[in-house]
């Protein structure tokens, strides 16, 4: 009977040693368990999310290529216009596209964000300020020359500024 008991000890050792080895295992295992699926995911959302973001960069890029002074007034100059109405017609633009782009936000950083706010803000004082030194009679084309002027003064312009930025950015994203 003794032979009996002492064989059901080892038995019972033998089953506690391996339980403990299976315990410590799934312990050691699970992590790297996480670690695998916490990558999947990570790989799952930069393939959803990238299309997205690289949609959001080149919008906000246009954007800030479409509100350069300089362009924006040749692209909305019309013949027999008045200063007053180019004007005016630049700084709903200016409102109107960024508005359009507001939701990207969502897909650059803050600071880039911020920078793109202040591109538009500066543009807008650009135009403004050429647009004060117009006299009632002027044309459309005196106010071009005007922004063209006020524009070579300010180097670089925040819009150009804002756009470093946003290409640094976008390089971090892709890389």
């Amino acid at each position: 009977m003794t032979d009996q008991w002492v064989l059901l000890i080892v038995v019972i050792a033998f089953l506690l040693v391996i339980l403990l080895l299976v315990k410590n295992f799934s312990k050691k295992a699970e992590p790297n368990h996480s670690l695998l699926i916490q990558g999947e995911l990570l790989k799952q959302k930069q393939s959803i999310f990238l299309p997205y973001k690289a949609e959001a960069f080149q919008r906000v890029i246009l954007y800030l290529e479409r509100i350069h002074p300089s362009t924006l007034s040749f692209r909305l100059m019309q013949p027999n216009m008045n200063a007053i109405v180019l004007q005016s017609l630049m700084l709903k633009a200016i409102r109107e596209e960024f508005d359009h782009n507001a939701a990207q936000q969502l897909y650059i950083s803050s600071e880039s964000w911020s920078m793109l706010k202040n591109a538009k803000e500066e543009t807008v004082k650009i135009i403004n300020i050429a647009a004060s030194q117009m006299k009632a009679d002027s044309t459309a084309n005196d106010l071009a020359t005007a922004i063209i002027s006020v524009t070579a003064e300010v180097n670089p312009l925040p819009s150009e500024i804002a756009l470093e930025v946003l290409k640094k950015e976008w390089r971090g994203v892709i890389h």
